[in-house]
């Protein structure tokens, strides 16, 4: 196909950010920095290498993914406690924050809802930043290896991706039937893993994660909370996930209440304001 002529001043124009969020309510980091010094720990899961479990998160606490025994990375999804139809919304998250998340930002929940379900309040790999192929870490761009698409790229029926991993975990843990869990199944925040797009295709990739034993990912919980993770059957995306090849691990997550004290300013945030009439 010939280009234009004015094919290189088209490709010149800048871009605009979709979302400027100077105005998106900010969280009180200094607050959850002071909290985050009163923690006394409640309760732990330890998610078992290529399954996945599910636990709760009482507004107002804290939450802790830790890698504990090699590199491995997770699949996280979260859902309002009350009300499963309120869950984390990628997309969304994604358009506010960018494609990987880090201290400081927001796992934001689906509409009519849309409001902070969870902040970022430690990240052991900020370091890392964005590296040379244009890779970073916790990305909100991979939606979960699942399935289905394992059966349309390469035939079989594997159990263990984390679409599959976590419809068990919730149908277990809800004592509901797989088939009336696996609607619940959304996209994740992919913890952990080192992901990015190639710069001559635009192709998703991903590639060895840089987390190492005792590296965490820290949150607290906006909203009363029920989270599943899947501990991926592709241990760190190195070289494939929904596989039973790739080296795997266990990741601990461990909750945490604050002193009552030190988040008495808190207040957890509103159903988001629109009135839901959708114009005359």
């Amino acid at each position: 196909m010939t280009a234009p002529d004015d094919a290189d001043a088209r490709r010149a124009i800048a871009p605009v950010i979709c979302y400027p969020v100077e105005t998106l309510p900010q969280p009180d980091m200094a607050m959850l920095h002071a909290a985050r010094r009163t923690l006394r720990k409640t309760g732990e899961v330890l998610v078992p290498a290529r399954d996945a479990a599910c636990f709760s998160v009482p507004a107002g606490h804290f939450f802790c993914i830790t890698s504990v025994e090699g590199p491995q990375v997770g699949d996280l999804n979260l859902w309002n406690a009350q009300d499963l139809s309120e869950r984390f919304y990628s997309g969304k998250t994604r358009a506010l924050h960018g494609t990987h998340l880090t201290t400081g930002e927001r796992m934001w929940s689906s509409l009519p809802a849309l409001r902070p379900m969870a902040t970022i309040t430690h990240d052991s790999l900020g370091w890392y930043g964005i590296d040379a192929f244009g890779g970073s870490v916790h990305d909100v761009i991979g939606t979960r290896c699942d399935p289905y698409t394992h059966n349309l790229l390469s035939g079989g029926q594997y159990h263990h991706c984390c679409h599959s991993n976590l419809t068990r975990a919730l149908a277990a843990h809800l004592g509901i039937s797989r088939p009336e869990a696996e609607p619940h199944i959304h996209d994740v925040l992919n913890v952990f893993m080192c992901t990015g797009f190639t710069r001559d295709t635009g192709q998703y990739f991903m590639k060895a994660s840089p987390v190492r034993p005792g590296d965490t990912l820290e949150f607290f919980a906006e909203i009363d909370l029920l989270g599943a993770l899947s501990a991926c059957p592709g241990g760190d995306c190195s070289a494939e996930h929904s596989s039973d090849s790739a080296a795997c691990h266990p990741l601990l997550v461990e909750t945490f209440a604050p002193d009552a004290s030190a988040i008495s300013a808190w207040r957890a945030p509103p159903l988001n304001g629109y009135d839901g009439s959708h114009g005359p």
